[in-house]
């Protein structure tokens, strides 16, 4: 019997003093032995942490009982130990950047997709009128999407705006929205609308939410997680792999980190290609003088930064 779990979620609720709030979640989030990640900002809270399972049990308890997060839903997934190394806590002016000067525009808590839950999302996908449209960065979705899906070309969620015009051509169809737990669409299908999509919908819970409760059904190849297990099987009725060896070419789901901190690229590396270039996805960045030792897993923490919201 598995005894951590993992938690993901987010929260769009407007916090007072949200600078402060971090810090005090950070020291509340150490009391119950959590490690992971979480954005506080203003608009919210985004976090992935995982511990015990007495102790995230508390930490949902903790979440729901103040009102500003009551409407919170936690993705739970049980695993064999932490999957982050420390606890980070820290205030950013969005819990996800949206490369806009002006993010009124985009308020999911005035206005969003329809959010769909996944039997619903499972029986529209193959509808004619309907696109599917993947909001995830380019190294998440070569990893895995859903069949059919459209993707785009960006590095960081912050690029999404300046792919609307190439939207345009589906104005007229119903724009189905997906990404990891569902935060990203909150942003997404608000712009979209602001954009003149009328019928915008978005996956509630996002691909993890859908593996749960509709077995994954043709999302194919694996989800990029943001923790160090870095990658997570969805689909148990129709699995596929997709993605292929940034090096060779050869088909693998083994997604990775270069070795040389100064590139760190996500790549899907083989493992013989892993081994010939000691994690990195050049020899330039093997010759590195910074590259870190390749230990086989492609995950590496992070330097940690001088801040003080994060352990040291």
């Amino acid at each position: 019997m598995k005894k951590f779990q993992t938690l993901l979620y987010y929260c769009y609720s407007p916090i007072a003093e949200a600078e402060q709030f971090a810090a005090d979640h950070l020291k509340f989030c150490k009391s119950l032995n959590l490690v992971g990640r979480i954005i506080v900002a203003d608009e919210g809270l985004n976090g992935t942490v995982s511990g015990a399972k007495d102790d995230c049990a508390a930490y949902m308890d903790a979440i729901h009982a103040d009102e500003r997060f009551a409407k919170t839903e936690f993705k739970i997934d049980d695993v064999e130990e932490p999957t982050f190394i420390k606890m980070h806590c820290r205030y950013k002016s969005e819990i996800v950047h949206s490369g806009l000067r002006d993010t009124s525009i985009i308020n999911p808590n005035e206005r969003t997709g329809k959010h769909l839950e996944p039997a619903d999302f499972k029986e529209m996908i193959d509808q004619e009128d309907v696109i599917i449209l993947d909001v995830r960065s380019n190294y998440e979705h070569s990893l895995g999407r859903f069949k059919n899906a459209i993707t785009l070309d960006i590095e960081n969620f912050r690029d999404f705006p300046e792919k609307i015009a190439e939207l345009e051509q589906y104005k007229d169809k119903k724009v189905l929205t997906y990404c990891t737990g569902g935060i990203k669409c909150e942003k997404a299908s608000a712009l979209l609308l602001h954009h003149g999509f009328n019928d915008v919908y978005q996956l509630h819970g996002g691909i993890i939410k859908y593996g749960k409760e509709a077995g994954g059904e043709d999302f194919e190849g694996k989800c990029y997680v943001f923790d160090n297990r870095i990658a997570v099987d969805v689909n148990t009725i129709n699995p596929s792999i997709v993605s292929k060896c940034y090096n060779c070419g050869t088909v693998s789901a083994k997604m990775i980190n270069c070795a040389n901190p100064e590139c760190n690229e996500h790549i899907t590396q083989c493992d013989d290609c892993g081994s010939e270039l000691q994690g990195c996805c050049s020899s330039a960045c093997m010759d590195h003088p910074r590259k870190r030792p390749y230990n086989g897993s492609g995950y590496y923490v992070k330097v940690p930064q001088p801040v003080n919201l994060s352990i040291k």
